[in-house]
């Protein structure tokens, strides 16, 4: 767990909101100054001062900075503050560990953790900086575009073991300047340039057509997958998105990502590349909520099983991966074109719905995705 990944538990458990806060120290030692607190120093971590409604709390120090939890709503009880404090002063302690256990590594991997830190951090606050702080800089290539990807493994080891054989194969596979940044455990985001979108070949394009951005970087998605999944074992998920400069688009890139690789897990179960513009849908039918889908599956269908079904399954997804081409669709199950005819007349009488009709198709698309989510849930 990372040093702030605890803050949304702890609001949970507390009821309380609660939320990280930056300042200098200089700011933090004269808002604290004249307010009880706990008999540590105000430069140490865990200590605490009440603050009119708040409770604010030392969680980190960083050179010139101090990084605060402030709690508000009801006083907490000074076993709960106690706990608290406890529980930062160990997650420091342990932040320390594993300063020394990289001390010895690279400038560039030792710059990499620092700037997940911060990352993890700003993922985790309710009010996020969107951009980078001066301090933290890996040369001039985080202020040009870059090409975003978020990868997670299932990989068992810690991240200072792997991170050294990651990097060897990202900059095998995509090019010598890559940004490996650690996040969370097992999750990890890359950084490629955007000389890898010049790399197509004109002779594998069809009619002249140029790909589009989209296509490229899914290409590149696809071969990235493909060589993790045979030259390191484990499953992992990927998720690529547009390039845009880290220096002011990490922390959203790095958000975007994450509620794609989410959305691609929960509504697409056994797919391991997830790609945003490909989940504008799905995106939109997760913040429905799920009383709200069952009662309109309820109403939608007159017999919900069918949908279930592995032969209707299999043939409704082939059909909408095909632009809902009928020929294209027999081809690419190996059957008679006059048989799927024969399956989506079946879907008809059973439902009242023609897929072959653009606002049935429509609908079908959505009750599919609602029932996968609403059952398994």
């Amino acid at each position: 767990m990372s040093t702030f990944e605890w803050v949304k538990p702890l609001q949970q458990i507390l009821k309380s909101k609660v939320q990280l806060l930056t300042l200098s120290i200089s700011d933090w030692k004269k808002e604290t100054e004249n307010e009880s607190g706990t008999h540590l120093t105000v430069n140490q971590v865990g200590s605490w001062v009440r603050q009119k409604d708040k409770l604010w709390m030392l969680a980190e120090q960083d050179g010139n900075q101090v990084t605060v939890l402030e709690i508000s709503g009801e006083e907490l009880s000074e076993k709960e503050k106690e706990l608290i404090s406890w529980s930062m002063q160990l997650a420091n302690a342990n932040k320390e560990k594993t300063a020394v256990s990289i001390s010895s590594v690279s400038e560039t991997e030792r710059l990499a953790y620092k700037l997940g830190e911060w990352l993890n951090k700003q993922l985790e606050s309710d009010a996020p900086s969107y951009s980078l702080p001066d301090h933290i800089t890996i040369g001039n290539r985080l202020y040009h575009d870059m090409i975003p990807f978020l990868l997670i493994t299932e990989h068992p080891n810690a991240q200072q073991d792997i991170y050294p054989e990651l990097e060897k194969l990202l900059r095998s596979f995509l090019s010598d300047d890559i940004l490996l940044i650690p996040l969370k455990s097992q999750e990890w985001m890359i950084w490629g340039p955007v000389s890898l979108l010049k790399d197509d070949d004109p002779e594998l394009l069809q009619d002249g057509e140029e790909e589009t951005l989209e296509d490229s970087l899914t290409s590149i998605a696809y071969g990235l997958h493909e060589m993790l999944a045979s030259e390191w074992l484990g499953e992992c998920h990927l998720a690529v998105t547009q390039p845009v400069s880290p220096s002011k688009g990490m922390v959203e890139a790095a958000l975007t990502l994450r509620e794609t690789i989410s959305l691609g897990r929960k509504f697409h179960v056994g797919t391991n590349i997830h790609l945003p513009w490909m989940l504008q849908l799905e995106r939109l039918l997760n913040a429905i909520p799920e009383a709200n889908r069952s009662k309109y599956l309820e109403q939608s269908l007159k017999r919900a099983d069918l949908f279930v079904e592995a032969e209707m399954l299999g043939t409704l997804e082939t059909f909408f991966s095909l632009d809902c081409n009928v020929s294209e669709t027999a081809k690419k199950l190996y059957i008679h074109r006059n048989t799927l005819l024969y399956r989506l007349d079946k879907l008809k009488q059973e439902t009242g719905l023609d897929v072959r009709q653009f606002r049935d198709a429509v609908l079908v698309k959505i009750i599919l995705l609602l029932y996968k989510v609403t059952k398994r849930n």
